[in-house]
């Protein structure tokens, strides 16, 4: 079994760290004003990498909070992973030039393929596609659209593309803390080519274990996090003994 990443989530709107129920903008829970606090926080827990969501970018088209993801770039010695609003070259290359280890882009992989292409010949595994589904079609444009494109179709072009690891979200878990939709993940898994990471859902360490049995790679937690009913820590030895339980 391969390393398996779990990988804090810090969503950025408004300056502040949030979370939200099922992608809606209008049900938005604050955790936290001090966004670069929170990502010290968990690298002082022991993550090995967070990701970071400019939400405000997502809505807009464009990245908004570059100054804060450059001021947790600063302040943390883990890699940082960005998403939000990065849907063309320049965004990209000003991301990777605030020092973010790796950029997601989501929308730009359902709409400009080759864009993804050139970048991936560009920057190889630093370019990670996030591919959004609800009810197992893709999502785009900060949630906000669906698209008539099936998320397995997605991931099996971008793989040909290059690209080495695909976040999958499934939208109606996320921020729901019901669990992770372990069966789609599989499924993606089974299907082999990219690397398959996890999000949405997550609220307890079984639910970590259960992904990381199915060969994910690794997940991405926000509100079980925050709340409390995931202790990172606590997660993190679960993960290894597990690992060194099968290995």
């Amino acid at each position: 079994m391969s390393d398996f990443a779990i990988i804090p989530a810090i969503d950025i709107k408004d300056g502040r760290c949030v979370r939200l129920y099922q992608g809606d903008y209008q049900q938005i829970t604050v955790y936290d004003r001090d966004p670069v606090a929170v990502a010290q926080r968990w690298a002082e827990l022991g993550a090995q990498q967070v990701h970071v969501v400019d939400l405000d970018g997502a809505k807009a088209g464009r990245p908004i909070n570059a100054p804060i993801v450059f001021a947790i770039v600063r302040a943390v010695n883990i890699p940082v992973q960005l998403g939000g609003g990065l849907r063309d070259q320049a965004a990209v290359e000003a991301a990777i030039n605030l020092g973010v280890a790796r950029v997601v882009l989501g929308t730009a992989a359902l709409r400009d393929p080759g864009l993804i292409g050139r970048l991936v010949a560009s920057y190889g595994e630093r370019i990670v596609v996030g591919v959004d589904a609800r009810d197992g079609w893709v999502a785009t444009a900060g949630w906000t659209e669906t698209s008539q494109m099936r998320a397995d179709e997605l991931v099996r072009r971008m793989g040909a593309l290059g690209v080495q690891r695909i976040i999958y979200t499934d939208i109606a878990r996320d921020g729901t803390l019901q669990g992770p939709n372990v069966a789609a993940v599989e499924a993606l898994v089974r299907a082999g080519g990219p690397a398959i990471i996890a999000s949405g859902g997550v609220s307890t360490v079984d639910d970590l274990l259960a992904l990381a049995r199915v060969g994910a790679a690794g997940a991405i937690v926000g509100r079980a996090l925050y709340t409390g009913s995931v202790d990172l820590p606590r997660a993190l030895e679960a993960v290894r003994r597990l690992q060194h339980n099968v290995g």
